[in-house]
Formats: C-alpha cells, structure tokens, sequence
C-alpha cells in the first residue's frame, strides 16, 4: 500500500552540496588535549554543576544536574581531570561566555558503568526521568528535553509517530551518514519511541535525494519486523524537514497557530534523537557525541563523530580549511549561526560545521526598499506575510508583528532567499523575538517587584492592626479591671479588706520581690565548688570592696553641714 503524500505551501529548491561530505564513512575525532563542555546545552534552565576543579571524571559520569524539568543532564565526553567550572566563550552569536567545565583528558577514555533501562517494567515518569538524566534532547537543532516529549496524545495514544530524516538543509548530512550506518539502531529506537507514546504507526520521512539512506532504512525496518514502520521518500523541497511541514507532508494535518500536534495524534522526532534514545534505554549509555557534518570551504568535507566540548577548530584541521575561509557557521547556509570564532566548543546542537569564504558566500548586495512583490508570501512555509512582518520589525512596532504571528516563524529564510530587494528579513525577524522576549522578561521582573512591594503593604498593613487590635484589647481588659475595683469600693464584702490597705499589700508586696531581685542578683551564681586559691581571691576583692564603701561612707557630706 502507497503512502499517500501531501504538499506544504512554499519553500524553496536551493543548491545542495550535499554529495562531497558523503561520500566517505563516518570518521573518528582524535581526543583533543582539552574539552570545554557547556552546562546549559538545551532549551530550558542551566543544569547545576555537579563536579569541581581538581576532580576526576569518567566517560559518561554527569557533570550537571538537570535545573527543573525543562531541563536536560549533561556528562563527561572522556575520562580525565576537571581543570576549572568557569565561564567560557559560547557557541552562539552573542559572543558571550556561558559556564562550562574545562576537562583536560588522560588518554583512557574509561566508561562508568553502563547498565540498560528496564523502561518496560518502569512506568512512564521513570522512563522519562531516565531520558532526561541521560541528556538525551532533540537533534535536529532544536535541542527541545525529548524526555518532555514522550507523552501519549489526549487519548492516551498517537496516532502517527513520524520520525524526522528529512534533512532538507543544504550541505548537512550527518542524518543520511547515520541513516546509512546505524540505521538499525534508529529504527529500533522509533520502535521505543512507538511503545512510549502509544502510536498506532511509525512513518519515518526521507528527502529522495537520498536513496541509499531510504534502501539502507527499509532493509533494517525489515530486520526488525516492526509492522507498525515504514520508511516514507518525500519530494526534495526546502524546509521539508520542519516539524511542520513534514507532518503536513505525511499526514495531511496542518497544525494552526498556538497548538500542538499532539493534540491531533501526532508526535515529531529527529532520527538522531531516535538513535540517542536506544542508546540510552538499551544500552545506558548518555548523550556525549553527535554525528557532525563539516563542509563548504576545506579541502576534505566528511562527517565525524564529535565528543562534545571539542574545539571546531579541531575538527576543521582533520579536513582541511582553505586560505580564504573567513568565517565559522553552525548549521547550515539557510539557518546556520555565525560563530564568534572557531575556538568554541561543539554542543548538542551542532550538526555541522560550515567553513566560510567570501568565495563561497559572497557579500550580500546593499539593501534595497521593499517593493512589497509577495515573493516572500508565496515562499513562506508557515502561510505568513514576511513583508508585513518585516515592515513591523524594522518600526519596532512589536505588538502588530505579533499579531501577524511573528512566532510562527521557523526562520528558515525563505523569504530572504527569494527576496529582490536583497533584505536580510531573517535577521529582522530575530531582532523582533529578541526584542520582544526582552521586554517580557523586565515585564516579568516588574510584575514580580511590584507584587513584593504591594506583599510588604498588605504585611505592614495587617501588622498595624493586629498591634491595633492588642492595644485595643488590652485597654478594654484595664477598663474591665478599673470597672470592677470601683464596684469592689462601693460595695467591699464583709471581712475583705479594704481598698486602701489592698493597695499597701501590694506595693509591700512589690519591695519584697524587688529586695529578693536585688540579693539575688548580689550573690554571685558561679560561685560554687570554688577552690581554695579561688576562694581567697574572692575574699580579698570583698574585703577591698568594703573597704572602699567605709571610704566613701567617712567623705560623704553630713546632713547639717
């Protein structure tokens, strides 16, 4: 039986260049002599540090704990020492400094011990607590915790499983290298990834530029026997592999805006991801390398397997950077970052190395005015109006850009592909998500602060009257006591003394306690079991105290003088 096959509006037919990185198996990375692993890798809070300067580590032991449940764990890529936790250079295009831990390898490369998951007789929180303290996160760049994503539909159950082997980005091909020689393990991870969300089928989707990725899958998805598989050739169209886009592509649902697929059966994960999480479950062994693409301007683009924290620069000299290269991109040519320079380490999301050149990206031309063409409209993915959206970015008028839904954006760069005028919207468009988070963020502070203020109010406000309220009370109990000392007066009981001789027992009553307060504040209360060289002392300082009272006793001025 055929899949039948949908289309997705727009996208784009850029070049390639895919053949020259595949055409030689997956390499191996020589240990560099030293690892910056970052904590915070994926998309939530940054995991605490769990180890400290000095500490020896083993391959896989984990070095930061998973901060909340939007978080992910992260581990040792080797064995070795820990030379610091401090912050370091950040891939990513800020330039700024994330914490990280500095590891110096001893050549051993020694695993901790590796046990596999029972995850079939765990119930589904320890299942997903396995997942997230293995690191395992999404690997198709969004690096989203897949633990948070392994969760039956409303129903208790999926309809569709489709796993992501598009790969529509030009010059990446680390999923078709893995596709190719660990196909099985994917394909028995999907098969996990099935039993966890229920699904009823598991279409994995391949871009037909790549036949033999698509043969390789359908002859281990045939090893494996698991009818629910099958491997799908979609048609070759950029951004085929948005989440998106390749659910519409199989399925024929189109996810509106401010939903979820799972609230139509359906669940999207990369075929990375997929391989992480066998690797986990059955193997216990945690995410500390990915397969990564290096291409564009180096003598010999490949593929390799990268521990993270290795310098891309290490990478980059196994194939050869050319003269001119100028630049360091993370991803591809549509999507990609530009890295403030090639020291930075290799994380989670790194699927390609792409080296630069003003040869191969030439400058872009000066930009023009938009002429407002629709060009844009018709390659956009996600059915937007990127020329609108552009035109409120560039005004910072940051609510109607929302309301042209900004963030249903991929920033897939369609439109910038297709635009005349030559406008870097994409780069607009982060502008605005930037500039909009930012204020949500100090409008989160500024809600925060102003509900510690009005908290301290409302505080000093019900103490004022509870101490009101005291005082209160306290005057209505004296009026009470002064209501019935009257009424005692005119009315004293036969034999009961009077009010007068009431008030002297009680100021008789009051010295003796005063006198008892005062001797027993004279006597000393640490004066017991006192030695006899003790002792003496004490009676000489007594006997000068006395004699200076007779002192001051025989100077004192006289009465009649």
């Amino acid at each position: 039986m055929l899949q039948k096959l949908f289309r997705f509006h727009g996208g784009v037919k850029p070049a390639y260049h895919k053949e020259p990185s595949i055409r030689e198996p997956i390499g191996a990375v020589p240990m560099p002599g030293e690892l910056v692993i970052p904590l915070h890798q994926s998309i939530g809070g940054p995991p605490h540090p769990l180890v400290k300067a000095g500490e020896r580590v083993l391959k896989g032991q984990p070095i930061g704990a998973p901060d909340g449940n939007v978080s992910s764990s992260v581990h040792a890529s080797t064995s070795g020492r820990v030379k610091a936790v401090e912050m370091r250079l950040a891939p990513h295009s800020s330039g700024l400094a994330a914490l990280s831990v500095v590891l110096e390898p001893d050549g051993l490369d020694e695993w901790i011990e590796r046990r596999p998951v029972p995850w079939r007789d765990l119930p589904s929180s320890g299942v997903r607590d396995a997942l997230r303290d293995a690191g395992v996160v999404g690997l198709g760049g969004a690096v989203f915790p897949s633990h948070l994503k392994v969760n039956p539909g409303k129903d208790g159950k999926l309809d569709t499983l489709v796993i992501n082997g598009a790969e529509c980005e030009p010059f990446i091909t680390c999923d078709d290298a893995q596709m190719r020689e660990r196909g099985e393990r994917i394909v028995r991870g999907a098969a996990i990834l099935g039993d966890l969300t229920r699904a009823e089928r598991i279409l994995i989707g391949i871009e037909d530029n790549k036949p033999e990725a698509v043969a390789a899958m359908e002859r281990y998805a045939a090893a494996v026997g698991d009818p629910r598989i099958r491997i799908v050739a979609v048609p070759t169209r950029y951004p085929a592999g948005g989440a998106k886009q390749l659910i519409r592509v199989l399925t024929g649902i189109e996810v509106p805006h401010g939903q979820r697929s799972t609230d139509y059966g359906v669940q999207c994960f990369n075929t990375g991801t997929s391989l992480a999480v066998f690797e986990a479950l059955e193997l216990g062994q945690p995410l500390i390398s990915r397969i990564v693409t290096v291409a564009g301007n180096v003598a010999r683009p490949r593929n390799y397997e990268v521990p993270f924290g290795t310098p891309m620069r290490h990478v980059i000299d196994l194939c050869g950077a050319l003269p001119d290269t100028d630049r360091v991109i993370m991803g591809g040519p549509m999507m990609g970052y530009l890295m403030p320079a090639d020291t930075v380490p290799v994380v989670k999301a790194t699927n390609c190395i792409l080296v630069g050149s003003a040869r191969l990206f030439p400058p872009p031309p000066p930009e023009m005015p938009c002429i407002r063409c629709g060009e844009c409209a018709k390659a956009c993915p996600a059915d937007l109006q990127p020329f609108e959206l552009y035109w409120f970015a560039k005004a910072k008028i940051f609510g109607k850009a929302q309301e042209y839904k900004l963030f249903d954006c991929i920033e897939c760069g369609c439109c910038a592909y297709v635009c005349p005028s030559r406008i870097p919207l994409v780069d607009y468009y982060r502008f605005a998500k930037s500039e909009i988070w930012a204020r949500e963020r100090e409008k989160s502070a500024a809600d925060e602060a102003r509900e510690r203020y009005e908290f301290r109010l409302h505080r000093e406000e019900r103490e004022k009257q509870e101490k009101a309220a005291k005082l209160a009370a306290k005057a209505a109990a004296t009026r009470e006591k002064l209501a019935a000392a009257k009424e005692g007066d005119a009315a004293p009981a036969p034999g009961a003394p009077s009010a007068e001789e009431a008030k002297k027992a009680l100021i008789a009553a009051a010295l003796e306690k005063a006198k008892a307060q005062k001797a027993a504040v004279g006597t000393p209360a640490n004066t017991d079991h006192l030695t006899p060289d003790q002792q003496a002392q004490v009676a000489e300082i007594e006997a000068r105290r006395a004699h200076l009272k007779e002192v001051a006793q025989s100077v004192r001025p006289k009465d009649d003088e």
